[in-house]
């Protein structure tokens, strides 16, 4: 714990010795399946890398600072990155792996996995977004329909609440259960089983941290039904137990 204090006083000092944003999005530049963004809370874009600008048919990364998603994407796309934006400033949780469309070269539309996180103020409320989206198509390959797999992941983060199972989710994709398995795999680079996992555990982590619920609560409202098979779990891939993880972020 000693340890958290002082990486966390080391930060907060370097983070104030900053003079503007950290040059993140430059270090993407020259990553041409890669799109990285900083918005402020009012989805005005801070900062991009110069491949966000390249596919938005901007001059440069500098063209887009002050504008918002709207102003720069097709509608349907910039409608569905604002109803995320909106979702992270409300509930101040950010998302990983999210299987959506975004652009590609030449104004064509492609696959991505896109993260993304709230970025906090020193009163702790949330302040802007950051993220970044990387292309599941290298350039000339003929895209794969995403189409379903997206809404079934999609289903995924919304209902991890729930008794799923693979053949479920596997028909629900298009896909049989081989299929599916394989295609999480190529994607997150985990098996599908282990990927609903992953989005369980994901969402305990959170409610354990913002929340006072208790952990059987917290279990139940992650998909289990049982609290000792949850705990088993969470120890299995966070390390510690849901109260020792709980203790240890209330100290952080």
């Amino acid at each position: 714990m000693q340890l958290q204090k002082a990486a966390a006083i080391f930060r907060k000092r370097f983070g104030e010795s900053i003079d503007g944003l950290l040059p993140i999005a430059d270090l993407f530049d020259s990553i041409t399946d890669i799109l990285v963004f900083v918005k402020d809370r009012d989805f005005r874009y801070v900062a991009v890398n110069e491949t966000f600008a390249s596919r938005c048919g901007i001059p440069d990364k500098f063209a887009a600072i002050g504008h918002t998603p709207d102003e720069l994407f097709p509608a349907p796309l910039a409608e569905a990155f604002l109803e995320q934006d909106r979702e992270i400033l409300r509930t101040g949780v950010g998302f990983h792996d999210r299987l959506e469309l975004h652009l590609y070269p030449g104004g064509r539309s492609g696959w991505c996995l896109t993260y993304k996180e709230p970025i906090r103020g020193k009163d702790g409320s949330v302040i802007g977004i950051c993220g970044c989206s990387r292309d599941l198509n290298a350039p000339g390959d003929k895209a794969r329909n995403f189409d379903a797999l997206s809404k079934t992941i999609d289903f995924i983060h919304h209902h991890y609440d729930e008794p799923l199972r693979l053949p479920q989710l596997a028909e629900m994709a298009g896909l049989s259960v081989y299929q599916f398995d394989q295609r999480i795999r190529s994607l997150f680079h985990v098996t599908a089983g282990q990927y609903l996992v992953k989005v369980r555990i994901d969402a305990a982590c959170e409610q354990l941290t913002r929340t006072r619920e208790p952990v059987a609560q917290v279990a139940l409202a992650c998909g289990y039904s049982d609290q000792s098979a949850f705990s088993r779990q969470f120890k299995q891939a966070v390390g510690v137990s849901p109260l020792a993880y709980r203790k240890r972020m209330d100290l952080s």
